[in-house]
């Protein structure tokens, strides 16, 4: 089995995907932009809220200045925000402390002669500090009026002073940066709509043309009946693609034309003479010597049938129709079987294919002649291999050398080497073979069948045609 594939294979799929990826990619882009200012512009506003409450006087600097007015000295801001005095760290176990926060709040600090020990900055669950919670229930109603946020998130700022107490404040932060994002998904979402919208509609006006080239040229390329021209649609450029293969094919075809008169013509003045030299060797007293010259005629023939036919073969006339392919075999070697020749039929798989029977059979009848011809018998099998048809014809020959198989292929060619070159042909059969099942979408290969000492058995030529194409 096949893996998944991933990229598409059509043009219109593959550009709307590239577009689709280059503007998640640049979505991607700007939102850690904007996520990166906006955790930029939070911290900055932690650093300034708590700088700006712990830079202030300590208890005793505030008991100097106010006369001990207070007492205590105590820092009367609204709790929770008021600064907390402690001799240990406010820190709980595991909560997670905010390093770039704590470098920036010490630079501040520094910078407004502070003297702070250490300083550190850590988050607290709102929840779980009683402060905070006990501020927030009982100013939920005037914060839910200028604020979205359920519930904010808690920093604590605290830094030890050369004295080795500890202070503290506590400030409220955005919830959560992702909430900034949500307006770009949903613009995201927007641009996907009318951006890939807009170039699939462009795109399946430029491919349905090109889809429809396809179609006429594989027609074409198949030998399929075509009715007049196609149309030149689509943009400029695709329509000048149209209009120059309605030249190409116009002219392609009256050069295929021109070529069906010109061989008829020579067929007709060619087989003329032939038929008047078959006549005036009626008069040759000789029986052997007008033997040999009625032989001569006849290999004159059949060497120019054949040629005719393969020249033809791009061009044929009669149509395709469905045929019961082993019904077609048992037929042909029952022709063959009438004039007493060694051929054996063996086991077919019934197989309907839509196939011009006329040339099918013309194919089998020179791949079984060669058999005979060269292997002194045939065999023929059909069977079904998954979707595809094999037609094997067997012969006990001498086989052909692996390096002049391709070349057997080529018209006018005989292997006299290996061959019986007293058996005749003009060296198209095979030729013509390979023509007729590439004209139904299959092929024709050669192969020496070698015994278990790797000696040559015979030759097995093999037609593989396509099931349900």
């Amino acid at each position: 089995m096949g893996g998944i594939r991933l990229w598409p294979r059509s043009l219109q799929g593959q550009v709307l995907l590239a577009i689709a990826l280059a503007l998640l990619v640049a979505q991607t882009i700007s939102a850690v932009l904007i996520w990166r200012e906006q955790s930029h512009r939070r911290e900055v506003s932690m650093v300034s809220s708590a700088a700006f409450r712990l830079i202030g006087p300590t208890p005793e600097e505030r008991r100097q200045r106010r006369g001990e007015r207070h007492g205590d000295g105590e820092d009367r801001a609204p709790s929770p925000f008021r600064l907390l005095h402690t001799d240990q760290s406010p820190q709980r176990i595991g909560e997670r402390r905010l390093p770039r926060v704590e470098r920036e709040l010490a630079e501040v600090l520094s910078s407004q002669g502070v003297d702070a020990v250490e300083v550190v900055v850590f988050e607290r669950n709102p929840m779980k500090d009683g402060p905070s919670l006990e501020f927030w229930q009982r100013n939920k109603r005037k914060l839910a009026a200028v604020s979205n946020e359920p519930m904010p998130r808690l920093v604590i700022a605290s830094i030890r002073r050369p004295s080795g107490g500890w202070t503290s404040t506590r400030v409220f932060t955005e919830g959560r940066e992702m909430r900034v994002l949500a307006p770009l998904v949903g613009q995201t979402i927007v641009l996907y709509l009318v951006l890939v919208g807009t170039m699939a509609w462009i795109l399946r006006r430029m491919a349905r043309p090109l889809k429809a080239l396809t179609r006429r040229v594989e027609d074409f390329a198949g030998n399929r009946a075509l009715d007049g021209q196609l149309q030149p649609e689509g943009p400029e450029d695709i329509q000048g693609l149209i209009v120059a293969h309605n030249a190409m094919e116009a002219r392609i075809a009256a050069m295929l034309d021109e070529k069906d008169v010109m061989l008829g013509a020579i067929g007709h003045d060619l087989k003329t003479p032939l038929a008047a030299l078959r006549v005036r060797i009626e008069a040759v007293e000789d029986d052997t010597e007008r033997g040999r010259m009625a032989a001569t005629i006849e290999d004159i023939n059949r060497s120019l049938d054949d040629i005719l036919s393969l020249a033809r073969v791009g061009r044929p006339s009669d149509p395709v129709e469905p045929t019961e392919l082993a019904a077609l075999v048992a037929d042909v070697i029952g022709e063959f079987e009438d004039m007493g020749e060694p051929v054996e039929l063996g086991e077919t798989d019934r197989i309907v294919l839509p196939v011009r029977a006329t040339w099918m059979r013309r194919a089998l009848r020179n791949l079984v002649s060669n058999a005979m011809r060269y292997g002194e018998r045939a065999r023929v099998s059909l069977h079904r291999e998954g979707q595809t048809a094999m037609l094997r014809i067997e012969d006990d020959g001498p086989g052909i050398p692996e390096n002049e198989i391709t070349r057997m292929m080529e018209p006018f060619t005989r292997l006299d080497a290996s061959r019986n070159s007293s058996t005749g042909g003009s060296g198209l059969g095979l030729t013509l073979a390979r023509a007729i099942a590439d004209q139904h979408g299959g092929t024709l290969t050669l192969t020496n069948r070698r015994g278990l000492d790797g000696k040559v058995l015979g030759l097995t030529a093999i037609v593989q045609l396509p099931i349900g194409a």
